[in-house]
């Protein structure tokens, strides 16, 4: 699997394992189990979670799945904004690391920005670090005012990454977010990369899907896997679909390729304010 490397040295996965919505139903547990397990089979060794998918269901998923190869998996989960205090981030990463069966987390990340100060959560964070309980720690859904902001605080230059929304019909960050992390060397998180599926009737992908003999979802994902230092986390929803997902990181798209989806899927032209799903 191809790796992208973070300031602190460690390596990323570039195609992961997204877990939003998991273990909210019971009856959907075991499928769910398997989609993880198959991923972590095929290489697929980044695991992303948070708290609030299924109020923590989701990590007691994921800690079925993890329990005897912990050590092959790189884990990120994230802090709900109204937790994210001195006090309330280390709490939260407590019972994140409880659910999940572990003793830390890879990536530790703030879900989105609340009424806590910044400099509150930084502080946490490098407390969790400092013990152990996280390897590195960053953001999600970050704009770049919010990046700059969290770049001039204390342990705002050791954030890792930034996970936000982006895909073929999302494109707004490529105005000046993705470049400001480009620059300071801050891999962006790529989440909901096939847009819940609406991005997969479009014409133009299920041409070049058809053509190159593979699914509409396998064209928007490798776009993704085209763009630089970006890492992609598509929901493992179930095997067959995570089985596509892996293929998606060996598609090739041609300069045509690339072309007909600018087309399709125009760049900005002017500063978007970051979205959210």
């Amino acid at each position: 699997m191809k790796t992208i490397q973070l300031s602190s040295g460690q390596s990323i996965p570039v195609l992961g394992l997204g877990t939003w919505r998991m273990g909210e139903a019971i009856a959907q547990r075991q499928q769910e189990i398997a989609a993880l397990q198959q991923g972590l089979d095929l290489g697929m060794n980044l695991i992303d979670t948070a708290e609030m998918y299924g109020e923590g269901g989701a990590e007691t998923v994921i800690a079925e799945v993890i329990a005897q190869r912990r050590e092959s998996v790189f884990l990120v989960s994230k802090v709900y904004p109204h937790n994210a205090s001195r006090r309330g981030a280390i709490a939260a990463c407590e019972r994140s690391l409880q659910r999940l069966k572990t003793d830390y987390l890879d990536l530790y990340l703030l879900h989105w920005r609340g009424s806590i100060p910044l400099s509150e959560t930084l502080e946490a964070f490098q407390t969790l670090k400092q013990a152990g309980k996280i390897r590195d720690y960053g953001v999600s859904n970050f704009d770049v005012a919010d990046m700059e902001e969290a770049n001039t605080l204390p342990g705002g230059e050791a954030i890792a990454t930034n996970q936000v929304l982006y895909n073929l019909q999302r494109r707004g960050i490529e105005w000046n977010l993705l470049p400001w992390c480009q620059q300071h060397q801050i891999p962006v998180m790529a989440y909901s990369p096939v847009e819940q599926g609406r991005l997969l009737q479009n014409r133009t992908l299920k041409a070049i899907a058809q053509e190159k003999g593979v699914t509409a979802a396998q064209v928007a994902i490798a776009w993704l896997l085209h763009q630089e230092n970006v890492i992609v986390i598509p929901k493992a929803s179930n095997v067959t679909h995570v089985k596509e997902n892996r293929a998606a990181l060996d598609l090739k798209l041609s300069p045509d390729d690339l072309q007909a989806l600018d087309r399709a899927f125009p760049p900005p032209v002017k500063p978007v304010a970051l979205e959210m799903l």
